[in-house]
């Protein structure tokens, strides 16, 4: 029964923000003039309405989910990777780089692939947290930042170096994969492929390291208390290279899982304007960094962008209905952690204060 409430307590703070996005969506449709029923119906079915639009949810929230567990295992450590975007364009590219280069049988190379966009997510990521180490660079700067120069340099790659010149087309694009280097799908017809297992594979290896390893413990002790944990011999150097390397690892792979899945080539600007990288991340907030809380906030997020396409076909409300839901998930993480901040000020601002009181008072008592 313990394992029980503490496994629905970690999905306490994504269904309360749900709860609450979905009423500010309620309001939202009726200054739009809509009906709520028809709308959350119409959504509804356009997530879930038939096994073709549930196994679309799932390959929508198959990359959210990877993301979202390279967020929330740099979160829980105490660490803030804001650069799930570059790292996912960097492992995406190497995956389709190795995929079209590498010789070999295709599940060899598809293996391969797969974990190049790991690698390449990962150095990516620990170059911010060496920068943070070596020079004091604020990671929350840096990872945003570099987000740019990875997203740039791989649209120059396939624009000019490995740009597919074999079709009429214009886009700056590398060439598309071998069918037996794709990732197979779960379902003959459908498109969720291999990836959603490998997403699902993560969520209980994150889960089980965060709980029952001596590292993952080390990790939750220096995210929840970092004096304290570096007092009791915590290494935090070492600690934040291999959670910054994991974590961007993590975006590699569903960059990777991506390319080898859907697109079977790397198409520049396809993950950014699909946001995979800052949705997966809020979802990862919404959840405080649990890895399971943090899969149903992708999965829900995933549904809500499928289910709001049935919405604009089928009724008069506007497709942004999800992104005005989306949105008050932010300010629901913005309240939360602004809330968080100001309690710790005023505990830290208390044992400043019992401080300066106590060698007072000893000096009392000692006359």
């Amino acid at each position: 029964m313990h394992k029980i409430g503490a496994w629905m307590l970690s999905l306490r703070g994504p269904l309360i923000a749900i709860a609450i996005g979905l009423l500010a969506g309620s309001i939202a449709i009726l200054v739009a003039g809509g009906s709520i029923a028809e709308t959350y119906t119409e959504m509804w079915k356009g997530a879930f309405g038939s096994f073709y639009f549930f196994t679309s949810t799932l390959s929508r929230a198959t990359p959210l989910i990877l993301v979202a567990m390279g967020a929330a295992v740099a979160f829980r450590s105490g660490f803030f990777n804001l650069g799930a975007e570059g790292q996912m364009a960097f492992g995406g590219l190497s995956a389709a780089l190795i995929g079209l280069h590498v010789p070999g049988p295709g599940w060899f190379v598809c293996i391969v692939a797969m974990l190049g966009g790991i690698v390449a997510g990962g150095l990516w990521s620990a170059m911010a947290g060496y920068f943070d180490v070596r020079f004091r660079v604020n990671l929350l700067i840096t990872t945003m930042l570099l987000n740019y120069i990875a997203s740039l340099f791989a649209g120059y790659l396939v624009t000019y170096p490995f740009k597919d010149k074999t079709g009429a087309g214009a886009m700056a694009q590398t060439q598309m994969l071998e069918h037996a280097v794709w990732l197979p799908k779960l379902f003959k017809g459908m498109t969720v492929h291999a990836g959603f297992i490998i997403a699902i594979a993560a969520v209980v290896i994150l889960y089980v390291y965060l709980a029952r390893s001596v590292k993952g413990y080390e990790a939750r002790m220096l995210g929840g208390n970092p004096l304290f944990a570096v007092y009791g011999g915590v290494r935090r150097t070492s600690l934040m290279l291999t959670t910054m390397f994991a974590s961007g690892g993590l975006a590699g792979l569903a960059g990777a899982a991506e390319v080898l899945g859907s697109q079977y080539r790397y198409i520049d600007g396809s993950f950014a304007s699909a946001d995979y990288a800052w949705t997966g991340i809020m979802a990862a907030l919404l959840a405080n960094g649990n890895p399971i809380g943090s899969a149903v906030g992708a999965f829900f997020l995933a549904a809500l962008q499928t289910g709001g396409m049935g919405v604009e076909l089928n009724t008069d409300v506007p497709l942004e209905i999800g992104s005005v839901i989306q949105a008050v998930l932010i300010l629901f993480i913005t309240v939360k952690f602004s809330w968080r901040f100001m309690r710790r000020k005023k505990r830290s601002d208390r044992r400043w204060i019992s401080c300066l009181i106590w060698p007072c008072s000893t000096r009392r008592f000692a006359s």
